[in-house]
C-alpha cells in the first residue's frame, strides 16, 4: 500500500495530490490510507500541507534522489 501510495505522489508531480483524491486512485479506506501517510511523511519520503480544508500530499523529491543515489553508489 505504501508503494502505491508513494508511486501515485511521484506521478503527480510537484503539485501533489489532495488526500481525497489519492484515496481514490489507491483504492483504500481513509483510515489505511492515514496511517500509511503517516509513516511516509515521518520517515521522510513524503510531505503533506494543508491548504484550508485541502490536505495534500507530495513526494519529497530531494529525498527520494538522495535514496536512489545511495542505491548507485552501493
Amino acid at each position: 500500500t505504501r508503494l502505491k501510495v508513494y508511486r501515485a505522489l511521484v506521478r503527480s508531480g510537484d503539485a501533489g495530490m489532495p488526500v481525497g483524491r489519492l484515496q481514490e486512485r489507491v483504492g483504500v479506506p481513509a483510515s489505511t490510507l492515514s496511517h500509511h501517510l503517516r509513516q511516509l511523511v515521518l520517515n521522510g519520503p513524503v510531505t503533506q500541507e494543508r491548504q484550508g480544508t485541502v490536505l495534500t500530499g507530495r513526494a519529497n523529491y530531494p529525498a527520494m534522489r538522495k535514496l536512489i543515489g545511495f542505491l548507485a553508489d552501493e
